[in-house]
């Protein structure tokens, strides 16, 4: 089995620390980070979302289960699935739900990839919507001009969601807060985005169809009098709502994310419209991310020199008030990106076809085996650093090659997914 090409040759050891010229020069000790909460955050990006289910799946095979779940849009639907759930469900709940929006009519037999390109062999989606996610709105052939309200002006429904998640998500156990949960949508009036927490409230179904309620294909979805619209809007990433969580603990974070934010110039508008979607839904992570790692240095170097003071400076209340802005926790952020599939386009985010779900679900589960096989986040951190960056790429995948058993040289513990025939 092939290894994921990290962003460096260096060891893993040499380059967490990441520092530059302009890092403070204080003798400082290297040491492991006690882990203290295992955090999943996925992307939002619709059909994308079944690279999430395998990476999942990939994670809990060697014993690693999420305290925290936090997603967007698709991101929130599969957290809220195994939140939702207890351990041993999870898994047979994401391929439910999967399997149910892999179902495909006759004339998709017929509208393949291969056959006709992406685009066309989402023509069913499209004009029949998803079962078990999404359905045409009737409403939608009175003209976009048509006075019908936010919650139902839109292209689909989402009522078939709603009935699936109370079908596939024990809800009773997902407020217990077993397993917290985080799901991300924007208010349509105030363009504010807001997050959702079973640490502070109690989620319904309502709440994970705010988050995925994309417009115009998807109405708005009121919570509390107010309509909201898929977080994505706002932050496709929210790695935000981890790293400025308040208490703060050292963490273990696996970022799974389904757009490219780097890629080829595109030659044609086709190809334009799916580099823009690429840029758009990535969401810039990479440069919040070293935003991030400055702010949380910078609590750490607050915490050393409050080290530093003597008994009656540290006393002093101005002192503590300052020193308090001061942290310890060491965040090691595992970022995970799911591959092109050598047929995708723009439409890739609607590709809910068998072979589609079956491929990236494939995907996800192997990446996540190879990423996690050395425990990178085991590694000495300096004094300084608060945010460790364990990055993996992966190369493009081959959909007929991908959906195939053993074509990776994967080994006998295979992922779950669906088939890819009926």
């Amino acid at each position: 089995m092939d290894m994921p090409t990290p962003v460096t040759d260096m060891p893993a050891s040499a380059r967490v620390a990441d520092h530059s010229a302009a890092q403070p020069r204080m003798e400082t000790t290297s040491r492991p980070t006690p882990i203290e909460q295992i955090v999943l955050v996925f992307q939002g990006g619709g059909a994308l979302g079944a690279y999430q289910a395998g990476v999942y799946q990939g994670l809990t095979e060697n014993g690693i289960e999420p305290d925290w779940d936090i997603g967007t849009s698709i991101g929130a639907i599969n957290a809220t699935l195994i939140a939702g759930n207890e351990p041993g469900r999870r898994v047979p709940r994401l391929q439910d739900f999967w399997e149910r929006l892999g179902h495909r009519s006759f004339y998709d037999h017929i509208w393949t990839p291969a056959f006709l390109g992406g685009a066309f062999a989402n023509l069913g989606t499209i004009m029949q919507g998803v079962p078990g996610f999404f359905e045409v709105n009737p409403q939608a052939a009175w003209g976009i001009h048509m006075p019908v309200g936010v919650d139902r002006a839109a292209f689909y429904s989402t009522v078939p969601l709603r009935q699936t998640l109370c079908q596939l998500v024990d809800f009773e156990h997902l407020n217990n807060k077993a397993t917290r949960l985080t799901v991300g949508a924007v208010n349509v009036r105030t363009g504010e985005l807001h997050y959702f927490d079973t640490r502070d409230m109690t989620l319904g179904p309502e709440h994970v169809m705010a988050s995925g309620a994309l417009p115009p294909g998807f109405p708005a979805v009121r919570i509390d009098g107010a309509a909201y619209w898929d977080g994505g809007l706002y932050s496709n990433t929210p790695l935000e709502v981890v790293l400025d969580d308040n208490p703060r603990r050292s963490s273990l974070i696996v970022s799974v994310n389904m757009w490219q934010p780097q890629g080829s110039e595109p030659e044609t508008i086709w190809q334009v419209l799916g580099r823009q979607k690429d840029i758009q839904y990535a969401s810039r992570a990479k440069s919040h991310i070293a935003r991030q790692k400055q702010i949380h240095q910078l609590r750490h170097v607050i915490r050393e020199l409050g080290k530093r003071l003597n008994g009656q400076d540290r006393n002093d209340p101005a002192v503590r008030e300052l020193t308090a802005y001061g942290c310890h926790t060491t965040m090691h952020l595992v970022r995970l990106l799911s591959p092109r599939l050598d047929s995708e386009d723009h439409t890739k985010d609607i590709d809910f076809s068998r072979a589609g779900i079956t491929t990236r679900w494939r995907a996800g589960y192997e990446h996540a085996q190879r990423a996690i096989a050395g425990k990178p986040w085991e590694c000495d951190v300096d004094a300084l650093t608060g945010i460790v960056v364990h990055e993996f790429l992966e190369e493009p995948v081959s959909e007929t090659r991908a959906a195939t058993p053993d074509s990776r040289g994967a080994s006998n513990q295979k992922p779950i997914g669906i088939s890819a025939a009926h």
